[in-house]
């Protein structure tokens, strides 16, 4: 009887011999712990460079650069209702101060929000307005222009007042206290500010200490990206007042 031979194995390599003739582990030998252990390690480096990540972005947002959303017109054009604006937290230290044409955020509580009223651009207690007089400034409205004036020059706002809305719809004459800031929004017909809070007992004055920051960057939503300049108008308004004998009050504590 004929007997039929088994087809080889092809699958099955032979062992290796070393040169005594004993037959060699395999050079898959450990290769499948040698994997598991670097899947293990790239995955705890990858952990850890995500709370890296996320680590900066605690310490910026605590200390270099702050987003917040805008939900009213107050501050049209400048900002509009959605706008995303990246707030540097860093640019009155050393030494800095809020300059008359800034667009700040700052805390409320003790000027704004303790009187009871709601303004509508406020996150929480959060508010952003535009500085207009810094402390030892005599802002007045309105002048026979129809203008406000600053320690008696006139303050031409055709450039960031929103269009047809007047510099305010009622007069006032203050005297902002040292280390405080009496600010407006650029559209003023829906703008709770500093006029709104002229008889309660912060005088509708910011506490310097209570602003956050400069506006710097709308960085949202897509197609809205760009800087907040200071209007070049309060670099003519600064020379104008420093040679009154006004000085550059902008720059104090």
């Amino acid at each position: 009887m004929e007997t039929q031979q088994l087809p080889e194995d092809r699958d099955s390599a032979p062992s290796p011999v070393d040169d005594e003739g004993t037959e060699a582990p395999s050079r898959s030998f450990g290769v499948p712990r040698v994997s598991g252990f670097v899947r293990s390690r790239g995955f705890r480096e990858l952990v850890g460079l995500i709370a890296l990540c996320l680590l900066v972005l605690v310490l910026l947002n605590r200390f270099v650069v702050q987003p917040f959303t805008i939900p009213s017109g107050s501050m049209e054009d400048a900002l509009s209702v959605g706008d995303r604006v990246l707030v540097n937290k860093l640019s009155y230290d050393f030494g800095g101060a809020p300059q008359r044409g800034d667009v700040v955020v700052f805390d409320g509580r003790g000027s704004f929000v303790d009187t009871g009223t709601t303004d509508s651009d406020t996150s929480g207690d959060d508010f952003v307005k535009r500085v207009i007089g810094v402390g030892g400034d005599t802002v007045k409205c309105c002048d026979a222009h129809g203008r406000i004036t600053v320690d008696g020059v006139e303050l031409d706002e055709s450039s960031y007042l929103y269009p047809g809305a007047a510099p305010s719809s009622f007069p006032f004459d203050v005297q902002v206290p040292a280390g405080e800031l009496f600010v407006l929004g650029d559209n003023r017909a829906v703008s709770a500010d500093s006029r709104a809070h002229l008889g309660d007992p912060g005088g509708g004055f910011v506490p310097v200490s209570r602003v956050i920051g400069r506006a710097e960057w709308v960085i949202a939503p897509l197609g809205h990206g760009r800087s907040l300049d200071r209007p070049q108008v309060f670099a003519a308004l600064d020379r104008a007042i420093a040679s009154a004998g006004g000085g550059a009050r902008g720059h104090q504590g």
